[in-house]
């Protein structure tokens, strides 16, 4: 079965770290939500979310992905944690998948993910930076790196994880579930 991490960082967006953990679930996905630091995680609008488990017990194990919601100030929490970022070059190293939401893709930055890629973010936190192609799309898929704008792509962004991890006909399934227009 393919296994996703996704840290949660106090200051998270709830939006996003829900709805990419419930649509990956939804696809038959295993995921892992793990805390930075033991405890609830309070996110950016006071929604307390319970992890799986603290990152230190996550990185004992391997996965397929690494999806990082946005939302601040936990994109910067996660950004000033040496854990995450050496996880991203790890899993890069490795052709793995890396993903981010809104403001994270700041994190991708600052590991060396975006090096040389297209990649999109919540206006503003991709700007100026040598080496990354900034594009305004709702989602962004460059090789194994995929981005997107915020809680408004947060739907999208889920369901092109789950295409990416699991193909066209499973997404499909999981849109349907949903009732999108």
């Amino acid at each position: 079965m393919t296994k996703v991490l996704v840290p949660l960082a106090d200051g998270c967006e709830e939006l996003e770290a829900v709805t990419i953990i419930d649509l990956l679930r939804r696809g038959g996905v295993e995921v892992v939500t793990a805390g930075l630091k033991p405890g609830i995680v309070r996110a950016s609008r006071g929604v307390q979310l319970v992890p799986d488990v603290t990152l230190e017990v996550a990185l004992q194990d391997d996965y397929d992905m690494v999806v990082l919601p946005g939302g601040m100030p936990g994109a910067s929490h996660l950004k000033d944690d040496a854990r995450i970022i050496e996880l991203l070059k790890k899993m890069a190293a490795a052709g793995k998948y890396t993903a981010a939401i809104c403001a994270a893709p700041m994190v991708l930055a600052e590991a060396g993910v975006l090096d040389g890629k297209r990649a999109t973010s919540y206006p503003g936190f991709l700007d100026g930076l040598p080496g990354v192609t900034v594009s305004a799309a709702a989602v962004v898929q460059d090789g194994k790196v995929l981005t997107s704008r915020g809680p408004g792509t947060a739907m999208d962004f889920a369901l092109a994880l789950v295409e990416t991890l699991t193909g066209a006909d499973n997404r499909r399934q999981v849109e349907a579930g949903l009732v999108r227009p």
